[in-house]
């Protein structure tokens, strides 16, 4: 386990310096943006692996289709709809920023009945809307979910993948536009992925010294206001697309980051400690159980009837003898184990890599980095954020 920790210090130590940052990496500009789009759909041509007659939905979406196509169905004839070959699906798309009509994007299909497999399927006309209830975008097409599925009557089967699941690359046309229109404004707004204060702070003396001039000001620890120079007024997406160019390197909180579950350990550049002492040993305490079994001589005279087998329980002092009985002895093997650790003292101030290089000293496994950053952050003696999944 202690190469486990080797490791991290080595990944982490490879990791620095830190280097500058583009803004279009650490920042965006307010109203560009995406928009998430969904539908309710049907597929068809499924070889048998559709919807059960238990969903009910599928069916009354197959009857409601089939009215709209001239084909009327009795109600009282529902329950002959066997929906086998077709499944409901839910679609979803995003709509990327400035996207015109005419222009297609991807689709993802998910099955929402009870359907083994969407493969072969084809996915029929769905319009698919945004939050607004407006139509933005119709999908259609032949499904590629990457998987099968594939099972016997007994009830066993093979699957690959998740055969559910499809994706239409390039399945939906773009009907309608969100409008966004970036010239002629007079004011930015550049917010910051990940707040801070120092960050954003460099963000607006490096614009600012881009543009020649001030024109950045800072709102708060994730907003910047930039101010549209004159000669920018009628190319807003030139001065957009110059100061995303723009490198800052991005100030970030000394922090540490453990997963207890995996056992994974992420620790900030700037993470510090303060003079500690620490010792970590673990107590192992083992247990064994086993049983000796007495067989009679071949010749032994035959035992009393009832007791044949005996159990003779353990420190109790009873002999048993019934003559040619086999008796059954149980033995417990009790082990404990100390490991012995010494004190290790651990300078203040130390850096990432001093630090992990003193505690792979005493022997501290992931696991035991765990329980040390938690026992030397009780102590106040480290600073840093410690956040613990």
């Amino acid at each position: 386990m202690k190469r486990y920790s080797i490791l991290i210090l080595g990944i982490l130590l490879l990791a620095s310096p830190i280097e500058a940052a583009r803004l279009k990496d650490i920042s965006a500009f307010k109203g560009v943006r995406t928009n998430h789009l969904f539908g309710y759909g049907l597929v068809v041509g499924l070889n048998g692996t559709g919807d059960g007659s238990s969903s009910e939905f599928t069916i009354r979406s197959i009857v409601n289709m089939l009215e709209r196509m001239g084909v009327h169905i009795d109600q009282e004839k529902l329950n002959q709809v066997k929906p086998k070959n077709i499944a409901a699906v839910m679609v979803t798309s995003t709509l990327p920023p400035f996207a015109r009509a005419g222009s297609r994007i991807d689709i993802t299909v998910s099955s929402i009945g009870d359907a083994k497999s969407l493969q072969g399927g084809t996915l029929l006309l769905t319009p698919l809307k945004g939050v607004d209830q407006q139509v933005y975008a119709l999908a259609q097409g032949p499904i590629l979910t990457g998987g099968f599925a594939a099972g016997g009557a007994a009830g066993g089967g093979v699957q690959k993948n998740h055969p559910t699941v499809g994706m239409i690359t390039k399945g939906a046309l773009i009907e309608k536009e969100v409008p966004v229109n970036l010239n002629g404004k007079k004011e930015l707004f550049l917010t910051l992925f990940n707040p801070d204060f120092s960050t954003i702070e460099k963000t607006k003396e490096a614009i600012n010294l881009s543009l020649n001039g001030f024109y950045a000001t800072c709102l708060d620890s994730g907003t910047l206001s930039i101010t549209v120079p004159d000669t920018y007024q009628e190319r807003v997406t030139e001065l957009i697309a110059s100061l995303e160019k723009v490198e800052v390197v991005p100030d970030t909180v000394a922090k540490i980051i453990i997963n207890e579950k995996t056992g994974t350990i992420v620790l900030g550049e700037n993470v510090r400690i303060s003079t500690v002492a620490v010792a970590h040993g673990n107590l192992n305490i083992q247990v064994k159980e086993s049983s000796n079994v007495s067989q009679p001589s071949p010749f032994a005279p035959p035992a009393p009837k009832g007791t044949e087998t005996a159990v003779v329980p353990p420190g109790s002092g009873t002999v048993v003898t019934p003559g040619g009985a086999t008796v059954v002895t149980p033995e417990s093997n009790v082990t404990v184990k100390e490991e012995g650790k010494a004190l290790l003292i651990v300078s203040g101030g130390v850096n990432l890599g001093e630090l992990i290089r003193a505690l792979n000293a005493i022997g501290a496994t992931p696991r035991d980095l765990i329980s040390i950053l938690q026992s030397i952050k009780a102590a106040g003696a480290l600073q840093a954020d410690l956040e613990i999944f």
